[in-house]
């Protein structure tokens, strides 16, 4: 008897699922840039002018460094997403909203960046901005998981070891923004720069990071021994 513990979804291709996280990425990465606003100087001599916007500009720097933080974090994000779906073989139902939770958590990503970046020392919108990253991390992680244990992850070409070095990388994540989050406890700046330097590493080691390449068939004939 013939048994299928995973089944694909009539009707539903990877491609439509792409699609639709492709979707909601550029438009949550659009929806960040809307939190921050020219400054709007009225009232003010033509000598003080400069000044004024000048000032204005620099009440905005949270909030300009709160959108660049989330908008690259937001990008290594996307580029896992697409580097895990290179190897995904298909999708069931369990895939589907287990991706679904993780597009949630994705969209949530504007409210407590906005938040963070109008009260940066204060220890809640810390703690809300590391908890989205972190439920981001544990959702992804939970989805890779999935795929993992119920072999949705292509064998060959190295598949299963990209994934399993993918779900490492989103592990290490999860404990650096929990401790961030802890540590916001005892200040909350210490977080803020914790968050920062936890992206530059992410955005270099997505950049240059070990992620095995499909071999091409050429390159597989030449490696097989020959009898």
């Amino acid at each position: 008897m013939n048994t299928k513990p995973t089944t694909a979804l009539p009707g539903l291709s990877k491609g439509r699922v792409e699609a639709l996280t492709d979707g909601i990425f550029a438009t949550v990465m659009t929806v960040l840039v809307l939190s921050l606003s020219a400054p709007v100087i009225t009232g003010a001599l033509p000598t003080e002018l400069n000044s004024e916007v000048t000032m204005s500009i620099q009440k905005l720097l949270p909030d300009i460094v709160g959108y660049v933080i989330s908008f690259l974090i937001l990008g290594v994000m996307w580029v896992s997403h697409h580097a895990v779906f290179n190897y995904i073989q298909k999708m069931n139902r369990s895939l589907l909203w287990l991706n679904m939770i993780f597009l949630l958590t994705i969209g949530f990503v504007p409210f407590s960046t906005a938040l963070l970046g109008r009260y940066p020392q204060l220890q809640i919108p810390v703690i809300i901005y590391g908890a989205n990253i972190l439920s981001i991390s544990i959702t992804m992680q939970a989805f890779l998981w999935y795929a993992v244990r119920n072999k949705i992850i292509v064998t060959e070409e190295g598949g299963e070891t990209v994934v399993k070095r993918i779900l490492s990388r989103w592990r290490l994540g999860s404990f650096i923004y929990a401790g961030a989050i802890v540590l916001s406890f005892v200040n909350p700046v210490i977080s803020v720069i914790i968050y920062g330097l936890a992206l530059i590493y992410f955005v270099i080691t997505s950049s240059f990071g070990s992620i095995l390449k499909p071999q091409s068939h050429d390159a597989q004939t030449s490696l097989s021994p020959k009898t």
